[in-house]
């Protein structure tokens, strides 16, 4: 759902900053190469898309193995799969440093930014970021913490310690490059909590919000039951030359949708669709079909997105 949302291109270069095992960057693999994929493996062209315009951030080791497997059947994906804490670039191991060097946003007419970019990590120029970083825990390093506006109490002091997704929205705002677009999975809570509005205020400053999709309460059982939404954002950005431009307005519409259908019953066992006598239907590949209505919610926001004139949807 949230690839088809952001429609990335073979243009485009793309990030999940806390990958797990790599399924959006598959999936955005898979979706710009058309879905098409053989017992041959990739062509050339799918190969080095997949090399060269995809990456991938993860903080467990573990998932960092298994995503390199993924991606290494996507195309030799794993090139740029990185076991790193996004959160503190400050700390990053210098094969993480020189392989994402690349992508460091440039400021070529501020030269002592430019300088302090290219030592501490801070800014990429990433067109998509999709992601779905962890909520469980704080982030309790006052050096982290300090990196960070979003964390800042209204009052102008620092917090001892900062819930971890709050972190990630300013984080992945800052891989994108001016006019980028991101998704990320957050609880629902930071969206209508009274206490987080001083974040939806940040969020506004920094992006049009392009669309929200309430998940159904089933979508990540067994492992969480956390309620959860995808933020869909657009990074303002007036000059043609710095990337897409999404002109800053104060009116403007935001796509909304409620998923009724998650896919899952209530204890996280898949749900898939049946034909009339009771079998499973299959897709192409001979995999029973999960039951849900993202695939639905996609489409209405295609629909949408070229009613709006979003550029990314032309």
């Amino acid at each position: 759902m949230a690839v088809k949302m952001l429609n990335p291109s073979i243009e485009e270069h793309l990030i999940d900053t806390a990958a797990g095992s790599c399924g959006f960057t598959v999936h955005s693999i898979f979706y710009v190469w058309g879905n098409e994929f053989t017992a041959e493996g990739p062509a050339p062209w799918q190969a080095d898309y997949a090399r060269e315009m995809v990456y991938a951030v993860d903080f467990d080791s573990r998932s960092i193995k298994i995503a390199k497997a993924l991606n290494l059947i996507a195309g030799d994906g794993r090139t740029n799969v990185y076991h790193a804490n996004t959160l503190n670039p400050r700390d990053w191991a210098e094969e993480v440093r020189v392989g994402m060097r690349e992508r460091l946003l440039r400021f070529p007419n501020d030269p002592q930014t430019d300088r302090w970019n290219q030592e501490y990590f801070r800014y990429f120029d990433f067109d998509l970021v999709l992601t779905n970083p962890p909520f469980a825990g704080n982030i309790e390093d006052s050096r982290t913490i300090r990196q960070y506006d979003v964390a800042k109490k209204p009052s102008g002091k620092w917090p001892s310690r900062v819930g971890r997704d709050l972190l990630f929205i300013q984080r992945n705002l800052d891989f994108l490059k001016p006019g980028g677009r991101m998704a990320i999975v957050l609880p629902q809570g930071r969206l209508n909590n009274i206490s987080d509005t001083y974040l939806r205020k940040f969020i506004a400053n920094e992006a049009r919000v392009l669309a929200i999709v309430s998940l159904h309460l089933n979508t990540f059982k067994p492992h969480t039951n956390t309620k959860t939404s995808v933020l869909f954002l657009q990074k303002w950005n007036s000059d043609p030359a710095k990337g897409p431009v999404n002109t800053r307005t104060e009116h403007y519409p935001v796509f909304m949708a409620i998923s009724r259908n998650g896919g899952k019953s209530s204890n996280g066992t898949y749900l898939f669709e049946r034909e009339r006598d009771g079998s499973y239907k299959l897709d192409l590949h001979g995999h029973p079909i999960v039951q849900h209505d993202l695939d639905d919610i996609a489409n209405q926001f295609v629909a949408f997105a070229n009613e709006e004139g979003l550029s990314f949807h032309e």
